[in-house]
């Protein structure tokens, strides 16, 4: 079977693409310094230790396995974080990249997926989003990914190396048989911060504002499940692979879910009420947040198919399951 790189192959989109590449033909080789990822995670090929940014490390890795293609998601990802320690993300998400890159150039790879977000925007413009939104970041993570989707395509204008840009908006959800699911350290996603208070291991569930110009004064975003955005790495690595330009598509599902509606999918599938404070807006958090994924559909066929309660029930077992 036909190897791909998984840089941060132990985290959690990471880890879910690598169970997607394994039923689609592929054998997977994570690379993770464990930063964000865990060792669990790894469940479906070679796992290979190291930093991204030591390109002795990687020209290793490249040798050993061979691979035809990278999918690219290690990298620092905590926004709050990037605001008070920027350098960092920088050196991470941006550094890294180019020494990935160029790693992946003296080994004659040459077709990778990033793993990018909708954090590149900023505050909407116009929505849903489709890929012409201005790119207008409000922190340093935003940031870092905007600068790398740019090295992407310059990489691609002056020496040909091809890329496909997957821009997610939020990610949540969990492998449908509990085998791994989200796992941060510390927590900060609404979801698992949800899920903690149903279980107990958290006194309450804080909302960042109930002011905002939507139906019910809380922000809304657009929720995809993990294993949607699978399937659209695997998709977008097969058009990489059969010849396919570089590109980026836009990821959700089209459709958006407040806070307040966010806290009664979580009652209505745990079975358990949801003690919630409400607090002030946080500097930096837009109203609404909604993809417009018509170019996936168009072009790659994709569309997220798993719904809200799809999500929340996926991820109410693992995490009942590992108690995190």
């Amino acid at each position: 079977m036909p190897t791909v790189l998984v840089t941060g192959g132990a985290g959690y989109l990471g880890a879910h693409a690598c169970l997607a590449l394994s039923h689609a033909g592929f054998t997977p080789v994570a690379f993770d310094d464990f930063s964000n990822g865990h060792r669990e995670h790894v469940q479906w090929g070679p796992l290979e230790v190291g930093d991204i940014n030591d390109g002795v490390r990687l020209d290793e890795v490249f040798s050993t396995h061979r691979p035809v293609a990278v999918l690219h998601f290690a990298a620092r990802i905590e926004v709050g974080e990037s605001t008070r320690d920027p350098g960092p993300f920088f050196r991470t998400n941006v550094s890294g990249t180019i020494t990935l890159i160029e790693a992946a150039r003296r080994a004659g790879v040459n077709a990778l997926v990033l793993s990018s977000t909708c954090a590149t925007f900023g505050d909407p413009v116009f929505l849903p989003m489709d890929e012409m939104h201005p790119q207008q970041p409000l922190n340093p993570y935003g940031r870092t990914k905007l600068m790398v989707e740019q090295l992407l395509a310059d990489y691609d204008r002056y020496v040909g190396f091809r890329s496909t840009v997957l821009r997610y908006f939020n990610a949540a959800g969990a492998d449908l048989e509990g085998r791994i699911g989200e796992w941060h350290e510390p927590e900060t996603h609404a979801i698992p911060l949800a899920l903690q208070v149903a279980l107990g291991r958290r006194d309450r569930f804080t909302i960042f504002g109930e002011d905002y110009d939507t139906r019910d004064g809380t922000a809304l975003r657009d929720y995809v499940h993990v294993l949607d955005l699978a399937d659209a790495h695997i998709l977008a690595l097969r058009r990489l692979l059969a010849g396919g330009g570089s590109t980026a598509y836009n990821l959700g599902t089209g459709a958006g879910t407040t806070v307040r509606e966010l806290i009664q999918g979580v009652e209505r599938v745990t079975g358990r009420p949801l003690p919630v404070d409400v607090a002030p807006r946080r500097d930096g958090d837009a109203p609404v947040l909604v993809a417009n994924s018509a170019k996936a559909q168009a072009e790659l066929g994709w569309r997220a198919t798993r719904d809200l309660d799809t999500i929340l029930g996926s991820a109410w077992r693992w995490h009942r399951a590992q108690g995190v």
